[in-house]
């Protein structure tokens, strides 16, 4: 899929009257009635480049554009693994799109960097009712964003591929699921463990660390990547590297493919993810359940909605994030994002319950969803993550043992990222 180039401010701005002057040409005589041209704002998220929920959310969008007179937005495009670089040095240099949907790693160091635009008083007196993980859209006393999707990790999988098709209750038996199944050009399990899907690789470690009962920091924010729990997890993920059960080096969306071509029993991933499966294969049969790991905590993918503090269009983009937060607006989002939850609080409706059964896995799973970053050092995760991640490397691929990986990933961290 070719990814859009994100304009620039200024560069927008003169297609904008160019567009504006040739109308006025071919309009005629003065006296003639003419429209004023809508102003172009841009809206940069990684939905917009994922099969089926794209098209949807590009959709919504439009309804947004047929409700306004002097702006109009642009969707971007941009693929999960390049997004917050892309964007990044965009807002860097003064430009970048006007709304971004970030990462909550990367809305922390947006922040940091004060990339984005507080956004107190434009939400304040809105009477939202907002879902629990608005909490971390705030940092500082401040409000940066609104969250824009709130994705909760489970067990999927494929009755037909596991025996008996039932799932499995406890990791012994996720291990004995995934090699029963794998055969045949079928895989049992599949995860990230690669440094080219780095976010991804880091999202799915999360995964086991946090299943396992590990923490990247204690409640005082100081760093436990060595902590015994942290191993377990880590130790996990090994022994699952080993179990030949994985399509070693398969990059996310080809394993999510071939969980709907049938060719993957399992595997642990967020709630857009069944959204997506539901949309490209109708006709798949794919249950959820709690991941077998020893207790209920998972990562969360959680996102925030922003405006770009380079915006040429403050008011515009503000436009769109009320607008986002009207009720009808909310239901609809969440509707077209699958499993996932929104901004404000949106009752599932019996039918869709009904319908997709997984909707009620994912939803009871909300009070056990922890976010993928460093907690009290969240604006070094990124930092924090690259180290641990080739720590970890060294485990899957080196045969080093995660204890001493870790004690090293500790190390590294105190000593080049926080400078003790």
């Amino acid at each position: 899929m070719h990814t859009r180039p994100i304009p620039s401010r200024r560069h927008a701005l003169t297609w904008t009257l160019a567009a504006a002057a040739a109308a006025l040409l071919a309009a005629g005589p003065p006296g003639v009635a003419r429209a004023q041209a809508r102003q172009t704002l841009s809206f940069a998220a990684v939905t917009f480049s994922e099969a089926g929920r794209g098209e949807r959310l590009r959709a919504w969008v439009g309804k947004f554009n047929q409700s306004q007179t002097a702006v109009e937005i642009q969707p971007i495009s941009i693929p999960f693994g390049s997004f917050a670089k892309t964007v990044f040095t965009q807002m860097g240099g003064g430009a970048g799109p006007d709304l971004v949907r970030m990462d909550v790693i990367d809305y922390y160091a947006a922040v940091q960097a004060r990339r984005v635009l507080a956004l107190d008083e434009l939400v304040k007196g809105g009477n939202y009712r907002f879902t629990e993980s608005d909490k971390y859209m705030t940092i500082g006393g401040k409000r940066y964003g609104v969250p824009f999707e709130i994705s909760n990790y489970v067990l999927l999988y494929n009755p037909a591929l596991l025996r008996g098709g039932k799932p499995p209750a406890n990791f012994d038996e996720f291990l004995a699921s995934a090699k029963a199944a794998t055969g045949n050009g079928v895989y049992g399990y599949a995860y990230r463990a690669t440094m080219a899907e780095g976010t991804g690789f880091w999202q799915d470690l999360c995964s086991f660390v946090y299943g396992f009962g590990g923490r990247w920091s204690n409640a005082q924010g100081q760093l436990t990547l060595n902590d015994p729990k942290v191993i377990e997890g880590v130790a996990a993920y090994k022994k699952v590297y080993d179990a030949g059960v994985i399509p070693k080096g398969t990059d996310a969306a080809t394993y999510r493919r071939m969980f709907w071509e049938r060719k993957l029993a399992m595997e642990v991933d967020n709630g857009g993810v069944a959204g997506i499966f539901n949309q490209q294969a109708p006709g798949l049969v794919f249950a959820a359940a709690p991941a077998p790991f020893p207790t209920r905590a998972q990562g969360m993918v959680l996102t925030a909605l922003t405006i770009n503090a380079n915006t040429r269009n403050k008011a515009g983009a503000e436009a769109f994030v009320q607008w986002t937060l009207q009720p009808e607006n909310q239901k609809e989002l969440q509707d077209l994002l699958g499993a996932s939850s929104v901004a404000t609080v949106v009752e599932r409706s019996p039918e869709d319950l009904a319908r997709k059964p997984w909707l009620k896995v994912f939803d009871e799973q909300a009070p056990h969803g922890i976010p993928h970053v460093v907690a009290g050092l969240e604006a070094k995760t990124p930092e924090i993550q690259q180290i641990v991640l080739e720590q970890v490397l060294k485990v899957l691929q080196g045969g080093m043992d995660p204890k001493k990986a870790m004690d090293d990933a500790q190390r590294l961290v105190s000593s080049r990222v926080l400078r003790k």
